[in-house]
């Protein structure tokens, strides 16, 4: 496989897709009366500026940021295309304050509140590995309801299908195939380097990774875990980024996880929803790469 189709990634949005290629960056979205509206930008990473960024880990930060940052420019086109609205796309103060907002309400939601909750539960507990360990547990369950919950949520199923059809699209192309909804339909909607995926090895890689700097007092744990979050990242991202690239022992296991979970985050697309994925990721290959 070439390392063109690795760099191949995407993401759900409203009615539609957005998939890019390096720098180039397509959101394909279903409109309102049918037709399929494909809205093609550069994204030039920050990443590409310093050539440290590049180094296993530093990576991982980057391809973090980066996804937060196209995730939230996407999903505004999107809305915009698909619902008709009249607001523009965020932009000046309005991308950094949503990112700092969404960030805030993740960080406290899967890394602050279950250390705090972790005081109270501990129940005369006082070995600093199970302390972690129990806090991970927590952490990990916390995940998985979020996930049961939203996925509940019919508007988010809609994504969902999106989110499978892309998949389904990337899949094909990776395989070879031509890009058609015929030969997408057959593929699996799951895929190893999925950005749930990525989520439930940041849950796993925290705790092992904070479960080496014991129980201190509350304040201190909430430190060293945000300190520790972009290292958190960074080896996640390494490890997704294997489990693409090999097909081992080692890496079915690091995929498995996410690949059950992705049966909550992704759904079985129609057609019109692949035709959308396929329409996306042909925006951002070269010309004659493949046609719909």
């Amino acid at each position: 496989m070439t390392e063109e189709k690795h760099n191949i990634g995407g993401q759900a949005v409203i009615e539609g897709v957005m998939m890019r290629n390096k720098s180039q960056v397509a959101i394909a979205v279903r409109q309102g009366e049918g037709g399929i509206s494909v809205q093609k930008k550069t994204y030039n990473s920050f990443g590409e500026r310093y050539s440290f960024l590049k180094w296993p880990l530093f990576r991982g930060i980057v391809a973090f940021f980066d996804a937060l940052i196209l995730g939230f420019q996407s999903l505004s086109i999107s809305a915009e295309q698909a619902l008709g609205e009249e607001e523009e796309e965020l932009k000046g103060w309005e991308l950094p304050l949503t990112m700092v907002i969404s960030l805030a309400a993740g960080v406290g939601l899967f890394i602050l509140l279950p250390t705090v909750l972790m005081k109270y539960l501990r129940q005369g507990v006082e070995m600093p590995l199970l302390l972690n360990l129990g806090e991970g547990g927590l952490r990990l369950l916390i995940f998985l309801i979020y996930i049961f919950l939203i996925s509940r949520w019919q508007e988010v199923g809609r994504v969902f299908q999106y989110h499978g059809a892309e998949h389904k699209a990337i899949a094909c192309f990776e395989a070879g195939q031509e890009l058609t909804v015929e030969n997408a339909r057959n593929f699996s909607p799951l895929h190893r380097r999925c950005g749930t995926s990525f989520l439930l090895v940041v849950m796993v890689t925290s705790i092992l990774l904070f479960s080496f700097f014991g129980w201190p007092v509350l304040w201190q744990r909430i430190l060293i875990r945000l300190l520790l979050l972009p290292l958190v990242a960074g080896i996640s991202y390494e490890a997704i980024k294997l489990a693409g690239k090999k097909d081992n022992i080692f890496t079915r296991l690091i995929s498995q996880p996410g690949l059950w979970l992705q049966h909550l985050t992704t759904k079985k697309p129609g057609d019109e929803q692949i035709e959308v994925a396929i329409s996306a990721l042909q925006a951002v290959l070269p010309e004659g790469s493949s046609e719909i």
